[in-house]
């Protein structure tokens, strides 16, 4: 679940991150009287969960209460790379001297947490990454070390870093790990002309396994998720949309991750990622069907289970009674293997449905359903 900039702030302020005073509001009228309490000059920010922000004209400089007004009042509502502008941040201008960029993201294919910091921050950072490489620093951080005071310093020293961010990095980190986060940012991180390290804008996507621990910020906001996506998850399915065209459908997320790796040697993209699970009812079946199915990009749909808990017949007949509720519209290609696969494959045969195909292999079947997808 992503933060919004005001959120994360919050939480930068709890661990003793210095932030600029701010207010939010998604009232023009308010804006001003905020403007007024934060001395009259503010930056006025979209508080939307996307970046591109201040290239898109949502962070302005208002020069005095009214022109935070009307600041205020153009922002609002404006449309953010599809994210709708609902409220915004005032804040004090701040005098800065330096600007950095620190965060911490969760590394997946090490099992440890990657620091990437650079000594240049701010809009172009990402250009930064893209030309010169060397000028962005990537630490790996074990999680049963954390961030010490001597890691701080070491990643200070790799991203050339003044030695005041050594604390900030301490405390970012036990943002990460108290917050349950699998992604902290800020950028940029800021040296005022007075020597003050603060934390500008902010960036803090919590894990969602966590969301019991961490209440405090409501349900995940699924206002910009794909649709599919949506409709999957209000069904109860776990189901990930991609940019391909063959549909995939299978019983664990262990033989779907296989089964995405076999179409694509085969030639064709997966178009979408649908784990059924253990189970496999006719409801279960025609949901998974009608939310792939849904999908124009999809050509063709391999579904492959290997019978355990739940027997092939038991999936056989769901998909068969599936096929009474969902119209069929592109050839379906099946797999079935493990207990009771010879019944399901004869429920399959009695149905006859003519966009049906059982293919026993693995391999095989998804050959099959690569070839259909793309057939001319």
């Amino acid at each position: 679940m992503d933060l919004f900039e005001h959120q994360a702030r919050e939480l930068f302020e709890e661990h003793g991150i210095l932030v600029p005073r701010a207010e939010v509001t998604d009232s023009p009228k308010q804006a001003r009287e905020i403007a007024r309490r934060l001395g009259g000059r503010v930056v006025v920010k979209a508080q939307v969960k996307t970046g591109g922000r201040g290239k898109a004209g949502g962070v302005k400089l208002a020069a005095d209460p009214a022109a935070a007004e009307i600041t205020a009042r153009q922002i609002l509502g404006m449309d953010i790379r599809g994210h709708t502008v609902g409220k915004v941040m005032l804040a004090e201008p701040i005098d800065i001297e330096s600007e950095f960029y620190v965060s911490y993201v969760l590394d997946r294919a090490t099992g440890q947490f990657l620091t990437i910091a650079s000594a240049e921050g701010g809009m172009e950072i990402e250009e930064v990454a893209a030309t010169r490489p060397e000028a962005v620093a990537r630490v790996p951080v074990d999680p049963a070390q954390g961030v010490t005071s001597a890691k701080a310093a070491e990643i200070a020293e790799a991203a050339g870093l003044p030695a005041q961010t050594v604390d900030v990095l301490v405390r970012l980190w036990t943002v990460l790990t108290r917050e349950d986060a699998l992604l902290v940012e800020v950028n940029p991180l800021v040296r005022t002309r007075q020597g003050r390290i603060l934390a500008l804008d902010g960036k803090v996507t919590l894990d969602d396994n966590a969301r019991f621990r961490q209440t405090r910020w409501g349900d995940r906001d699924t206002a910009h998720d794909d649709p599919l996506e949506a409709a999957a998850a209000a069904k109860g399915l776990n189901y990930v949309k991609l940019d391909g065209e063959v549909g995939i459908i299978g019983n664990g997320a262990g033989l779907v991750m296989s089964t995405l790796d076999v179409v694509a040697g085969c030639g064709a993209r997966p178009a979408n990622f649908l784990d059924i699970g253990g189970g496999a009812s006719a409801r279960i079946m025609a949901d998974g069907l009608s939310v792939v199915l849904s999908d124009p990009a999809v050509k063709s749909v391999f579904v492959n289970v290997f019978g355990g808990i739940t027997a092939c017949d038991a999936v056989a007949d769901g998909i068969v009674q599936a096929l009474d509720t969902v119209r069929l519209t592109k050839p379906l290609v099946v797999r079935l293997d493990g207990n009771n696969a010879a019944r399901g494959r004869a429920v399959l045969d009695d149905r006859a449905h003519p966009l049906v195909e059982q293919v026993t292999t693995m391999d095989g079947a998804a050959r099959r359903a690569a070839e259909l997808a793309t057939a001319r």
